[in-house]
């Protein structure tokens, strides 16, 4: 729960506009803020800030202390560098007051700020260490000290959290687990480092912190493997899982009929690759935290149910697709009931693939030899799959087109001088026969493959040599043998689909 006495502790104005006590935190820029800048800010989406309520909500102990650690270390100078350094004071540009209007004052004040990032410091050609890119690895050596603000500083001109150390075999995380610095590892959680990647000896930062003693930092990073079920359990029940006592998922069971759509919509959520589950449970985590601080805002001001602090739908963020930013925008048309739906099938298809049986492991570890981004479920045959396919049923088809043909000639054969009239007629009528036919299994959609031996065969032979010719033809077709591995494998029985190998 929320630790009001260290709230209190956390002294300062608002950090973009200097009004007095804050009442909301942006987590990924370590400053406090105030209602009307925190409107603008959510207006930016969480891939710019994260914007959380100090009155009220779940906190961790851990993360608040990061974001009280941060605030009276000045964090806010990081993103105001080039307004407070004698050598810019020139730019024209100053904060924001209190007093001043949020639209556009304080609003183009904060974009610039936060979404352009126009004062951050920017190496110049004399700094040689950031110029040549080595703030990833200055990240990594200094997670091993209490310094967030540093830390902070190279995230803030690039430094990748997941940085990957080319001798050590470590990243930054790694490094603040075996170090036990809970303050680093929250930061660089926040910013996306991975508490479940492994090292190069296989160990993963919790196992780092484990066998350092830190049980405290061991549990915390245990906590954030799992923060999006969490959040998304936590928005539907109050209450979270016990990780501890080996208990990952709480997930609520469905709430009402299983009706015909909501089963196909759950088979198809059933087969979506994992790398497409994952940004979905992340787009509903984002969707999830945009509907509580709705609430929160409301809860902070009962009168206004409308207004500049209430964003309808997710903002869109330029490092997703059109498509997903329109299908991350159209969860907020979710009702309610919708949305709790969509949540708990979330959480079981998860679990499934988490905790899945003996059967789903076992398919797990088949996918995990090829790539992650391969389907779910069998891949389609290729063109080269079904040649032994074709090959035989042109070869059935010859030996059909054969018989009829025979069919066909038999009247021909008792023709005689003395009514070679009837013979002409019955003739004809042969091969008006024959092209109705043939007319027929065009209709049928015979292969394409068989065109050429169609459209010959419509043309009517000028005698029956021609047709004996075309005869003999078809018979060295039906003679040849089948080709090598037809119909071979057609009924066999497939891969297990069942639901549980289906992961």
């Amino acid at each position: 729960m929320l630790l009001r006495h260290k709230m209190r502790q956390i002294k300062g104005g608002c950090a973009d506009c200097g009004a007095p006590e804050p009442s909301w935190a942006s987590i990924n820029r370590g400053i406090l803020i105030c209602d009307d800048c925190c409107s603008v800010h959510r207006s930016l989406g969480r891939h710019i800030s994260q914007v959380k309520s100090l009155r009220r909500g779940f906190w961790n102990a851990q993360q608040l202390k990061m974001v009280q650690n941060l605030a009276d270390s000045s964090a806010n100078n990081i993103w105001e560098h080039s307004l407070l350094d004698p050598s810019h004071g020139k730019l024209g540009r100053r904060k924001p007051a209190p007093t001043d209007p949020v639209h556009p004052n304080k609003a183009k004040f904060i974009r610039d700020k936060h979404q352009m990032l126009a004062f951050v410091y920017r190496p110049g050609k004399d700094d040689r260490q950031l110029a040549e890119g080595d703030t990833s690895l200055q990240l990594h050596s200094s997670c091993r000290t209490p310094n967030t603000e540093t830390s902070l500083r190279l995230l803030s001109l690039g430094a990748n959290p997941n940085y990957w150390h080319p001798e050590r075999g470590t990243g930054p995380l790694h490094v603040a687990a075996r170090a036990g610095q809970a303050l680093q590892a929250e930061l660089l959680i926040v910013y996306g480092a991975d508490p479940s990647r492994p090292d190069r000896a296989g160990l993963t930062p919790i196992q780092h912190a484990r066998e350092a003693g830190h049980s405290e930092l061991c549990r915390r990073l245990e906590e954030c493997q799992y923060e999006l079920t969490d959040r998304l359990a936590y928005f539907l029940t109050g209450r979270r899982p016990d990780h501890a006592a080996g208990q990952h998922f709480v997930v609520p069971p469905p709430v009402g009929p299983d009706t015909e759509a909501l089963v196909t919509a759950r088979l198809k959520l059933r087969n979506l690759q994992s790398r497409l589950l994952a940004e979905l449970a992340a787009d509903v985590y984002d969707e999830v935290d945009r509907r509580e601080t709705d609430a929160h805002w409301l809860a902070q001001h009962p009168a206004a149910t409308s207004g500049p602090g209430s964003v309808p739908f997710l903002p869109v963020n330029p490092e997703f697709s059109s498509t997903r930013n329109q299908g991350r925008q159209k969860l907020a048309r979710f009702t309610a009931p919708e949305f709790r739906a969509l949540i708990v099938d979330v959480l079981q298809e998860a679990r499934r693939r988490q905790l899945g049986p003996a059967a789903a492991a076992a398919a797990a570890a088949a996918l995990a030899e090829g790539d992650d981004d391969e389907p779910l479920y069998d891949s389609v045959a290729s063109e080269d799959d079904y040649a032994p396919i074709e090959q035989l049923q042109r070869r059935e088809n010859a030996q059909r087109m054969l018989a009829e043909q025979n069919e066909l000639l038999r009247p021909t054969r008792t023709e005689s001088p003395e009514n070679g009239d009837s013979g002409e007629r019955t003739k004809d009528s042969s091969l008006n026969s024959l092209e109705a036919n043939h007319h027929r299994r065009a209709s049928d959609g015979s292969s394409g493959d068989d065109r050429l031996m169609r459209e010959s065969s419509l043309a009517p032979p000028e005698s029956n040599e021609e047709m004996r010719r075309e005869i003999d033809l078809l018979r060295d077709m039906v003679s040849e043998p089948p080709p090598a591995g037809a119909g071979a494998g057609l009924l066999t029985p497939g891969p297990d689909l069942s639901p549980e190998t289906l992961t």
